[in-house]
């Protein structure tokens, strides 16, 4: 969301032991035997062309500060989509300073604190975000993530809900939603995501992945329906990239920590830096590590 893989955890140490690392092309629809890599994304010549561009004007003494707080904020974002967030960070704060209510600045930054689990900083961002600008639709989704990973389920279903109710037809919409929901209760979860099932796009292929949650298909349904209109290597990157993190979230709710935990290093692994799933499956491996250390801890 901005934007095969084995189902038995040994099956897919063997296949990257072997060799089996390189992705076939998208035509070809694999055996779920085998695991099907995402091609990390390249850094693209585009962006690297357009920040050194950017570098330039933003020497130039004409610029007004309103101008300047432009040009550091879409730097910023070339930044974030190449994976240099300190640097994004710094650019978007000289757009604050410059541009006191430039609304994406302050969500943008929001992000970079979930991130850094400074919530309370985070929740601030995004505050800022919606007093400036009230219907960035995008600050309800992340303040409720920021509320989600903040251990505020309760308060994060109101956020994520209105973002939802924005476009009810988005299964990653749905998803969100229901994480928060699932977090308040399991039960709650579910019954949640039942109610909002039937208004959701059919024909997008990660509606599947909201009838997995729901158990209504297995996980070899979500993969078959992986390839489905995928028609370049980048569009199957991205894509992999949210699949490979939705399946972690669904095997760490089952207790498959181990899979999961390979799932997110693999969402990791696609490089698409500027994708809600790959700004997340770190903290989802964090989470994972962190709760394996305190059952050491119980156990002794």
């Amino acid at each position: 969301m901005c934007r095969n893989v084995s189902l038995i955890f040994f099956s897919l140490i063997a296949a990257i032991l072997t060799g089996c690392a390189q992705t076939p092309p998208v035509s070809e629809r694999p055996q779920m035997g085998n695991l099907l890599l995402a091609e990390p994304a390249p850094v693209n010549p585009r962006s690297e062309m357009a920040i050194a561009r950017y570098n330039q004007v933003l020497t130039s003494p004409a610029l007004s500060d309103e101008d300047k707080a432009e040009l550091h904020f879409q730097r910023g974002m070339l930044y974030d989509s190449v994976g240099l967030a300190g640097l994004a960070q710094f650019d978007y704060t000289q757009a604050i300073n410059l541009k006191p209510d430039l609304a994406e600045a302050y969500n943008s930054m929001g992000i970079h604190y979930i991130q850094q689990n400074d919530f309370i900083q985070a929740y601030d961002a995004f505050d800022s975000t919606l007093e400036i600008n009230p219907e960035y639709d995008f600050a309800f989704l992340n303040r409720g993530i920021a509320l989600y990973y903040g251990g505020r389920a309760e308060l994060a279903t109101n956020d994520l809900n209105r973002f939802f109710e924005k476009d009810n037809s988005d299964p990653f919409r749905a998803l969100w939603s229901y994480f928060a929901h699932h977090d308040v209760s399991e039960t709650e979860g579910q019954t949640y995501l039942a109610s909002i099932r039937p208004t959701l796009d059919n024909k997008h292929w990660a509606t599947t992945l909201v009838d997995l949650f729901l158990g209504t298909v297995d996980e070899n349904d979500v993969l078959n329906s992986l390839l489905d209109g995928v028609k370049s290597q980048k569009a199957l990157t991205d894509r992999l990239c949210e699949a490979y993190f939705y399946l972690g979230k669904f095997h760490t709710q089952q207790g498959n920590s181990g899979i999961a935990s390979n799932y997110f290093k693999l969402a990791l692994s696609t490089n698409v830096f500027d994708y809600v799933e790959h700004r997340y499956a770190r903290m989802e491996l964090n989470r994972l590590r962190e709760q394996a250390s305190n059952e050491l801890v119980d156990e002794e």
